[in-house]
């Protein structure tokens, strides 16, 4: 009973962060949706090709169900699986990205959560494994790059939050209020450190 109510959990809020992370694409220019803004290059679309392929290779080959679909090369030393070349559409990756869930969402009901598994990227002792580790390292990295897009998409024009019924309208007077009073907070505070600080050398 307590590995279906796990299962239930983690499938749970994996689906509701993949839409969280489609929905930071939402009213998005091609260019903001694919530019780097980030000095490491890191952009909103590719973000989203990212853990497609992620949660490609790991509800797929890591189980023996390889998906149906041709992957990019993953983790490659340009980074080449997380941006958008020129060639490849929106909707082509977020078509990918739908369509990999379905092929998770298959290896997630019909295999329990003990299931083995074998992940060959991983360093031993690691390499065997289950579905629930997987499911949740997978989850892991969904949250972590769910996380990336809100700070991206609020840097590109403020917009905030988990889904578009979740957001309210902008009131910048008070945005700018609140971060006027964070910002005398971190002020006032170096000061007090660099004192603190001289006090004890």
């Amino acid at each position: 009973m307590i590995d279906e109510f796990a299962k239930d959990n983690l499938h749970g809020r994996l689906r509701r962060d993949r839409e969280a992370l489609l929905w930071k694409l939402d009213g998005l220019s091609e260019y903001d949706a694919r530019r780097p803004l980030t000095a490491t290059g890191t952009n909103l679309l590719g973000l989203v090709k990212h853990v497609a392929n992620v949660e490609a290779r790991y509800f797929g080959e890591v189980f023996g169900r390889p998906s149906p679909e041709r992957l990019s090369r993953w983790q490659d030393s340009d980074g080449s699986d997380q941006w958008a070349t020129e060639d490849e559409t929106r909707d082509q990756i977020i078509g990918f990205y739908r369509r990999t869930w379905e092929h998770s969402d298959a290896t997630i009901n019909e295999l329990p959560l003990d299931a083995p598994g074998h992940v060959p990227w991983w360093p031993e002792p690691y390499t065997d494994t289950n579905l629930f580790a997987v499911m949740v390292h997978v989850l892991g990295e969904s949250i972590r790059h769910a996380g990336h897009a809100d700070i991206l998409r609020e840097g590109l024009d403020g917009r905030t939050g988990l889904r578009a019924e979740h957001e309210k309208g902008i009131d910048e007077e008070a945005r700018a209020a609140h971060c006027a009073r964070i910002e005398q907070a971190a002020r006032s505070a170096a000061p007090i450190k660099a004192q603190r600080s001289s006090h004890m050398t």
